[in-house]
C-alpha cells in the first residue's frame, strides 16, 4: 500500500509545506512507515502565524454564543466521524483499537462540550465602587494568537486540551502535533475548518526545529506545550526572551500509597489499570506503588498474580489486548535502557523484557527492591513498568511520595478518612485521588507543581488561563 502524504492545514484548508524535508510517520505495531510529513520551516510557520493573526480580527470579535455553537458544531462532527478518528489513533500510537472510542474519542468531543459551554461563563469581579466617584469593572479578553506544541501520548485529547479552551476564549491558534502523531489532529482540523473562519485553527507538522520556531516567533503572545521537562524548560527559557505567555504540562511520577487498611484486591486491581493503560505512557500513571510494611508481600504477591494474569500487550486489533506498543523505536530504547541499567539491589518481579516480533512491544514489568535515591524512583520512565517500595509509616511515605522533582498527581489508598485527609493535605501535588487512581472529568482541573509545569488544562480555571484581565474605571461624580 502506497504511503500517504500528509500536508499542513493552514487558514482552512489543506497546503503543502514550502521546504523540502519530511519524516515518514511509522506504525509502532509493526515498524512499517505509512505515510510521509512535512517538516514544517520558518516560511510554513510565518504562513500559518500570519492566518491565525489575520483571523483573531474577527475570531476575537465574536460572542460567546457565536464561540459555543461552532465548538458544539466541532463535537458532534467529531462524534460522528468517531470511527474514522480511532482508526488514525490506533495507527499512530499503537493503542488496542477496540477501545479508543469509549476511552478516548469520545472524553475529546466531552471536552469540547465543556468548553462549549464554558464560553458563556467567564466570570470577574462584580463593577462596583471601591473608591469614591469612580465604578470599576473586569473584562476578560482573548489573549490573541495562542502557539502549541502536543505530545505523542494522547495526541488527539491534547490537541482538543489545547485548542477547544483557546478558541472558546476568543483566540486563534498553530498547533503542532508530534512527529509520530500527527494523523488525528489534521483530521480534527479538517472536521473544524467546516465552522470555524477561515485561520482560527492552525495544524502544521514537524520536528523539535518547528516547535522551537513556532517559540521563537514573534507573532504568538502565549505558548503552551505538553510534553517533557527538557521541552519545557527550553521554552520558558525561549518564551522568555520575548515576554510571552507560557503554559506548561510536563512530566510526572505518581506515588501511589497504599496502607495496610486498604482493600488490597480492589486496589490492586485499580492501580494495575492505571499502571499499565497505554503502556504506562502516561504523566499521571500509577507507576511509583509505596507499600506500607505490613501488607508489603502480600499486595506484591498479589499485584504480581494479577498483572500476569490480566495485563497483555500485543496486537491493537486482538480485543484481549490490554495495552499495545510503546509509541516508536526512541521511548523503546529509552524504556529498555531504564530496565537494564537497574541497581543490584532491584529486582524484577515480572516482564522486563521486549516482546518477539515486530513492533516496539515491552512485557509488563514490576521493579521491586529500588532505593528511594535510585535513578529508576526519581525520574519518569513512561513505560509499562510499576516500582514497588515498603515504607513503615506515615511520616516515611509522605517524605517518599514528596521527594522527587515532579507534582503532578498521586493517590492514597485506606480506609481511614482522617488519614486520606491528612495527605490530601500534604501531597505536593496538583491532583490526589483517594481509594482510586486516574481519572479525568472536564469539569475538574489538569496540572502540577514543581518540575511538572504551571497552568491548568481542563475546568474553568483551564480556560481562563487563555484569557487576560483588564480593569476599566470610570469617574461617575458630578
Amino acid at each position: 500500500m502506497a504511503e500517504r502524504v500528509l500536508r499542513n492545514f493552514i487558514n482552512g484548508d489543506y497546503v503543502e509545506a514550502k521546504g523540502d524535508h519530511s519524516f515518514e510517520v511509522i506504525d509502532p505495531a509493526t515498524e512499517k512507515g505509512y505515510a510521509v510529513s512535512p517538516v514544517s520551516g520558518t516560511a510554513d510557520i510565518d504562513a500559518a502565524y500570519t492566518a491565525a493573526a489575520d483571523a483573531f480580527e474577527q475570531w476575537g470579535e465574536t460572542t460567546p454564543a457565536e464561540r459555543q455553537l461552532a465548538l458544539f458544531r466541532i463535537a458532534d462532527a467529531m462524534e460522528q466521524r468517531a470511527e474514522e478518528f480511532a482508526d488514525l489513533e490506533s495507527q499512530d500510537t499503537g493503542k488496542p483499537r477496540a477501545s479508543l472510542v469509549t476511552d478516548e474519542i469520545m472524553l475529546s468531543v466531552d471536552q469540547i462540550r465543556f468548553f462549549a459551554g464554558a464560553a458563556r461563563l467567564l466570570e470577574g469581579k462584580s463593577a462596583g465602587e471601591y473608591m469614591a466617584d469612580h465604578t470599576s469593572m473586569i473584562r476578560r479578553e482573548p489573549i490573541g494568537v495562542v502557539g502549541q506544541v502536543t505530545p505523542w501520548n494522547y495526541p488527539l485529547n491534547m490537541a482538543v486540551w489545547k485548542f477547544a479552551p483557546a478558541i472558546a476564549a476568543g483566540n486563534t491558534t498553530v498547533l503542532k502535533p508530534s512527529d509520530t502523531t500527527p494523523s488525528s489532529t489534521l483530521l480534527l482540523a479538517e472536521v473544524a475548518a467546516e465552522f470555524l473562519p477561515k485561520g482560527v485553527l492552525n495544524v502544521i507538522t514537524g520536528d523539535r526545529t518547528t516547535g522551537a520556531g513556532m517559540v521563537d516567533h514573534k507573532t504568538p503572545q502565549m505558548v503552551s506545550i505538553t510534553g517533557s521537562v527538557r521541552a519545557g524548560m527550553e521554552v520558558a527559557k525561549a518564551a522568555s526572551a520575548d515576554l510571552k505567555r507560557v503554559h506548561l504540562e510536563l512530566g510526572g511520577k505518581a506515588p501511589v500509597i497504599v496502607f495496610d487498611d486498604a482493600d488490597i484486591e480492589k486496589a490492586v486491581e485499580g492501580i494495575a489499570i492505571a499502571g499499565y493503560f497505554n503502556a504506562g505512557q502516561d504523566c499521571t500513571a500509577a507507576t511509583r506503588i509505596l507499600v506500607q510494611q505490613g501488607v508489603h508481600d502480600a499486595f506484591m504477591a498479589a499485584m504480581t498474580a494479577y498483572v500476569k494474569a490480566n495485563v497483555t500487550t500485543g496486537d491493537p486489533h486482538d480485543a484481549n489486548t490490554f495495552y499495545g506498543p510503546v509509541n516508536n523505536a526512541g521511548q523503546l530504547e529509552r524504556v529498555m535502557g531504564v530496565i537494564q541499567g537497574l541497581p543490584s539491589n532491584a529486582r524484577i518481579e515480572t516482564g522486563g523484557v521486549r516482546k518477539a516480533g515486530a513492533g516496539y512491544f515491552i512485557e509488563p514489568t514490576i521493579v521491586s527492591g529500588l532505593k528511594q535515591t535510585d535513578d529508576a524512583i526519581q525520574t519518569e520512565i513512561f513505560g509499562p513498568v510499576v516500582t514497588v517500595q515498603s515504607f513503615t509509616d506515615e511520616s516515611q511515605a509522605l517524605a517518599w511520595a514528596n521527594g522527587v522533582q515532579y507534582g503532578l498527581s498521586s493517590s492514597v489508598w485506606t480506609k481511614d478518612h482522617g488519614r486520606a485527609m491528612r495527605f490530601a493535605k500534604h501531597l505536593d501535588f496538583g491532583c490526589v485521588w483517594i481509594n482510586t487512581h486516574i481519572p479525568l472529568v472536564a469539569e475538574m482541573p489538569h496540572g502540577g507543581f514543581k518540575h511538572s509545569g504551571y497552568g491548568k488544562d481542563l475546568s474553568m480555571y483551564g480556560f481562563e488561563d487563555y484569557t487576560r484581565v483588564k480593569h476599566v474605571m470610570s469617574y461617575i461624580g458630578g
